[in-house]
């Protein structure tokens, strides 16, 4: 009896040992690698030239936005054991865009972006569990680059007569809202699951018709981020 009691002391005092060392900390960094997919919201926006909306014959014209995943990093740093600052960066996202004529759809062209986002974050389970979930705000700066139109929509043959030319997306700031869990696998070890949404909205800009007539589109991209990733606890 007396040796089952020890045994069993021992054993509480492992599991008190593995808990904490387990636990979130003041001063803690956790780098998390995985994938990212960034989701734009299905919303179809209206394509205008010259200040009038484009119509080919099958109704406006409107563009739309298409999914990407990418390399993603994150940084976390605990300023208490239940607060963190969380930083988001990823390789740069290629969207392609699609241009949509009644039930034609047609490739517009592509943009590649960067959406860095810093986040407060707050745990919700006591700093000793192995599972953490957690809820965050923040706020995104998305940076658009390398825009070009696909060869269908430029030139002199390109559909209707477009030929568009000068391709130019607006950089966004935005707020970001997301749900999220680390797992800890051991004191260093976790896997992590997280969805925010971004709130990003841009002006596309271009010419049409040889450069004469100024276009533009308003879109609201506003996508949803989903990221799977392994991370490691400084």
């Amino acid at each position: 009896m007396k040796k089952t009691l020890i045994n069993i002391a021992m054993m509480a005092a492992l599991a008190t040992t593995s808990s904490v060392a387990m636990a979130n900390k003041a001063g803690d960094m956790i780098l998390r690698v995985g994938a990212v997919n960034v989701q734009p919201n299905s919303d179809k926006a209206t394509v205008y030239a010259g200040g009038n909306k484009v119509d080919l014959g099958a109704g406006a014209l409107t563009a739309s936005v298409e999914s990407d995943t990418q390399l993603g990093l994150n940084f976390v740093y605990f300023a208490t054991d239940k607060v963190a600052v969380e930083v988001l960066a990823a390789t740069p996202f290629t969207h392609d865009l699609k241009v949509h004529s009644g039930d034609a759809t047609l490739d517009l062209g592509e943009t590649t972006h960067l959406p860095p986002t810093v986040s407060a974050l707050y745990y919700l389970n006591a700093p000793s569990d192995k599972f953490q979930p957690y809820v965050g705000l923040g706020i995104n700066y998305t940076v658009f680059f390398e825009e070009e139109f696909a060869p269908g929509v430029t030139g002199a043959d390109s559909v209707g007569g477009l030929n568009l030319t000068d391709l130019k997306l607006k950089n966004s700031w935005g707020l970001s809202a997301q749900v999220g869990f680390d797992y800890h696998l051991n004191e260093k070890w976790l896997v992590n699951a997280s969805a925010r949404y971004i709130d990003i909205d841009t002006t596309a800009s271009f010419k049409a018709i040889d450069g004469s007539v100024p276009g533009k589109v308003e879109v609201s991209v506003d996508p949803m981020v989903y990221m799977v990733s392994v991370g490691y606890k400084f």
